[in-house]
């Protein structure tokens, strides 16, 4: 069995403006096909995102990072019908360009020991 697994990853950003294209790094979505890994960590620093963006609907945000979070855990309780998809497909939805208040970075492959503490070392460099 390898040591290492080849993963992907992409930046959670909320944009308040779509059309300024300013963006608030917010949280880490990472997949490792092989260990059948898909999760996310997310956090809004709420000072950041007004200073950024005033009159922002902070329970707005929450929201849609709570539905992000659930489509990813597979939730099917959520109400997405893409919770329920394998999670490759989940993570390609996830991924794939928008223009919304929740974007995702263009995707990242690499290779890891241990997808969840990737997915911890990417959060600190990438949205702390």
């Amino acid at each position: 069995m390898p040591d290492r697994f080849l993963y992907e990853y992409a930046v959670l950003r909320i944009v308040p403006r779509v059309e300024r294209e300013e963006f608030i790094n917010v949280g880490v979505v990472l997949y490792c096909a092989s260990r059948g890994f898909l999760a996310c960590i997310s956090e809004v620093d709420p000072d950041r995102l007004a200073a950024l963006a005033r009159g922002t609907d902070w329970a707005e945000v929450e929201d849609y990072l709570h539905s992000f979070r659930q489509i990813c855990e597979g939730n099917r309780q959520c109400g997405s019908p893409i919770a329920a998809l394998p999670p490759a497909s989940r993570f390609r939805w996830l991924t794939a360009t928008r223009s919304t208040v929740l974007q995702t970075s263009k995707v990242h492959p690499g290779f890891c020991a241990d997808p969840g503490e990737t997915l911890k070392k990417i959060f600190v460099q990438q949205v702390k």
